[in-house]
């Protein structure tokens, strides 16, 4: 497909895609991890913070 060209490589829209990272990879997997664990330790602290401020 080195032949085709569309009006949006022409103008270098699709280079942004293309480019190499640079920065570390994570797993998407690990990313969610890191998410719901987050989210879970901001309901414990919620949680635990509401019930002794009352």
């Amino acid at each position: 497909m080195a032949g085709l060209s569309t009006p949006q490589q022409q103008a270098g829209v699709l280079s942004f895609y293309d480019a190499p990272e640079r920065g570390p990879r994570m797993n998407a997997r690990a990313v969610i991890i890191v998410i719901l664990i987050f989210t879970i330790l901001v309901l414990i602290f919620d949680h635990v913070l509401s019930t002794t401020l009352v």
